[in-house]
């Protein structure tokens, strides 16, 4: 029976010239004024070799306000200048609370230099359009993409929660390739799997940064219909036989698919940032893979 074997050395992030580690650590709850404990959960990530950090403007929004997120870890840049320099650092622009989208050439720009002064940064590595703005251009976007990577404010530039159509449209009008996507992706959202998004990611070598790859916690604190406990009752099977957390798990599950999916530790514990390096102790089967997936979506495959 062939087995699904993990890989923890460092990967290319798309076609960027990057390395990134094989799991992201995201700063969504990131918050508070405590920079200490702050540096305790980057400390974490970076025990359990996670180099990619991603965060975005917007983080921060529903506890402390816009860009708090961002200004917490320039707080932590701020006592370590060195930090900055040992990691691979990725944030998101064009969710404006109220409108809801703008991916206007001039806003992005301007989001964009908002970003790096609350980071105390003068680039990030990875700049990633949040959400598809329905009213911009994609040629307007590229221009706003294009003039961010010429300027040396930004290494490479991908896309979060777009479709496949949406990327090759502005993929369309960029000098340079797109060389993320970052969709939401668990074993409880499927969509990418078969939506074309995985397989346009192979085809141009994207990497697929994976947000709330435990469902939104539903995988692992027991909330959930019944198609959702029985997913998180196979995967704390395989986790228990394997002598690692239920997070850990699913973690390895999503990062043996070919298309090497990211995912993105959500956790601000310490010692739950920490285990996710367990992931690379579990070997999948094709035929346990597939009895997750199929448990996921509730009917056998053909």
């Amino acid at each position: 029976m062939s087995e699904l074997i993990l890989s923890s050395d460092p990967r290319p992030l798309g076609r960027s010239g990057l390395t990134v580690s094989p799991i992201a650590w995201g700063m969504w709850r990131f918050a508070g004024c405590d920079v200490p404990a702050a540096r305790a959960r980057i400390d974490a990530a970076r025990e359990a070799s996670i180099t990619l950090f991603d965060t975005a403007d917007i983080y921060g929004l529903d506890s402390e306000g816009f860009g708090t997120a961002e200004a917490l870890l320039g707080r932590v840049f701020g006592e370590d200048r060195r930090l900055r320099d040992d990691i691979v650092l990725a944030t998101k622009g064009g969710i404006v609370p109220g409108t809801p989208y703008d991916s206007s050439t001039a806003y992005l720009l301007k989001a964009l230099d908002a970003s790096l002064a609350r980071l105390g940064v003068d680039h990030v590595d990875l700049y990633q359009i949040h959400r598809p703005d329905l009213l911009a251009h994609p040629a307007d976007v590229a221009a706003a993409l294009t003039a961010m990577v010429e300027s040396g404010k930004v290494r490479a530039v991908g896309v979060s929660n777009h479709t496949p159509a949406q990327t090759a449209a502005l993929q369309a009008h960029l000098p340079f390739p797109l060389v993320s996507h970052q969709p939401e992706l668990s074993p409880l959202a499927l969509a990418p799997l078969f939506d074309g998004l995985l397989d346009q990611a192979v085809e141009r070598d994207m990497a697929v940064l994976a947000w709330s790859p435990l469902g939104g916690g539903r995988l692992t604190d027991g909330t959930g219909n019944a198609r959702e406990k029985a997913v998180a009752a196979a995967l704390g099977a395989k986790a228990e036989a394997c002598g690692v957390s239920l997070a850990a798990a699913t973690y390895a599950w999503l990062m043996a698919h070919p298309a090497r999916p990211i995912p993105i530790v959500g956790s601000q514990r310490p010692d739950r940032i920490r285990e996710a390096a367990d992931a690379f102790r579990i070997v999948w089967t094709r035929a346990e893979w597939y009895e997750v997936l199929q448990l996921s979506l509730g009917e056998r495959l053909p």
